[in-house]
């Protein structure tokens, strides 16, 4: 009899995993708050009501099976009524009276928080427009998806540029009303890149430490014009190699300038490993071939126009040498970033095709976020060096690379996009950086960071 009981125990043991397992999978495979189970009986009365009768509607909170708390809203624009299914969190809110500054906890449920879910409808028709659903840490990076005839597609947005446009779902719009986060995923996995939704915050900690180590050392930084340091550690001129004096008053000064900068961080990752810096001939290497005919070829028969350009080749190149043991010259190394991860822009002026990768020039400027994104996902353990290469707009133009920086893209423990930013021995936010060449491009090389890194 005790024999008999106890396998019985172990078979409703088994039972209650298998009933548990799925829903268990359901909601913490991604660990993103689902709504799934919530939205089916929101069908008829939210989704597919006519405007007048959702007004009706009050705004109210459902929990799902596992607890998970959300709220189910209308908010109205000119053209558009939104229907949200916006999952619960606490924000810290400052509250300023006459008696000072307090900060309070309050209840909130973000739109564009993780595992909400939008259901967007024309305001005339009542049609539905597209359906938006948030899953990462930063809102401008979500997956939505359009009705197409009988069908509907797929697009991928990552701060404003598409990682993937139109892409057939072979399901009707309808689908997506009550299907789980685990579903959509499992439907698209073919169309849609959620590689870029693999985010490990513990694979960035060579970055945040050299981060913090060049930070440190910034107040000795002095820019100087056409000023490094060669591989005996002399202070020395970029442009001939000859030694130059350095200021008694920045004697304890780091003097260099925005290529000199780079070259010093270069160092201070390659002398752990060979004791000693970089030479300079080799980094002034050209790595570029104008047409003698053509107005750029005339004018680099007389100016480097791709001085920073063959620096940041020759520098990440010598990079890779140094790591691994064999000398690399910059086109057989694989250091230039050239790839094309988007296929169109979202823009003041409507979604206009990406310009992308350039060969010898690089990537537009205004729109180096979301390549700055995809790659802090796939390349964690790098960081990069760019070239800007700036227009002169005078007749006829002249195009030239000058000036340089260094890149670290980054995801911190919250799963946020961060992005620093050092040029010309500064830190500079990504916002400035935009700013200030927006109409310019940029050139990168990849680096790999390292713990091992020690800057004199």
């Amino acid at each position: 009899m005790i024999k008999i009981k106890r396998t019985v125990s172990i078979f409703f043991k088994v039972v209650f995993l298998l009933v548990l397992s799925p829903v268990w999978a359901l909601y913490n495979r991604y660990g993103i708050p689902d709504s799934s189970e919530i939205r089916k009986d929101l069908v008829e009365t939210w989704f597919e009501a006519p405007l007048e009768s959702v007004r009706m509607n009050r705004a109210e909170i459902r929990t799902n099976s596992i607890g998970e708390k959300f709220q189910v809203r209308l908010e109205e624009t000119d053209s558009s009524f939104n229907i949200f299914v916006a999952p619960y969190a606490r924000m810290e809110v400052d509250v300023i009276s006459d008696k000072g500054k307090t900060t309070v906890t309050q209840d909130v449920y973000p739109g564009d928080a993780i595992g909400s879910w939008v259901l967007i409808r024309d305001k005339k028709t009542g049609r539905p427009l597209r359906i938006r659903w948030y899953f990462a840490s930063d809102s401008e990076v979500f997956v939505q998806f359009v009705p197409s005839g009988k069908t509907s597609y797929a697009d991928f947005i990552v701060y404003g540029s598409y990682a993937v446009r139109g892409a057939p779902t072979g399901l009707k719009l309808e689908r997506f009303y009550t299907a789980s986060y685990d579903q959509m995923v499992r439907w698209t996995n073919i169309s849609i890149p959620w590689k870029y939704t693999y985010i490990y915050p513990d694979n960035y900690k060579e970055a945040a430490q050299m981060i913090g180590i060049i930070r440190d050392k910034l107040s000795s930084i002095q820019y100087t014009e056409d000023a490094m340091y060669d591989g005996d550690g002399k202070p020395v001129y970029i442009s001939t190699g000859k030694e130059r004096k350095v200021e008694a008053e920045y004697a304890d000064k780091i003097t260099v300038n925005g290529a000199g900068f780079l070259k010093w961080i270069a160092d201070g990752l390659v002398e752990p490993l060979t004791g000693g810096a970089l030479k300079r001939e080799p980094l002034v290497m050209e790595t570029v071939n104008y047409k003698d005919n053509g107005y750029q070829g005339i004018l680099a028969e007389n100016f480097s126009l791709s001085f920073t350009l063959d620096w940041i080749r020759n520098l990440a190149s010598a990079l890779v040498s140094v790591r691994t043991h064999r000398q690399y010259l910059f086109n057989e190394s694989g250091v230039d970033v050239r790839i094309e991860p988007f296929c169109a822009d979202l823009t003041d002026k409507g979604i206009i095709n990406t310009v992308g990768f350039i060969d010898n020039t690089g990537y537009k400027v205004y729109s180096i976020k979301p390549l700055l994104y995809v790659l802090a996902v796939t390349e964690p353990k790098n960081f990069y060096f760019g070239a800007i290469r700036e227009t002169d707009y005078k007749t006829p133009e002249v195009k030239v690379f000058n000036e340089s920086l260094i890149i670290f893209p980054y995801f911190d423990s919250q799963k946020h996009f961060r992005c620093v930013i050092f040029k010309d021995g500064q830190e500079i936010s990504l916002e400035e950086f935009t700013r200030r060449y927006y109409k310019d491009f940029v050139f990168l090389t990849r680096a790999q960071c390292s713990e091992q890194f020690f800057p004199k």
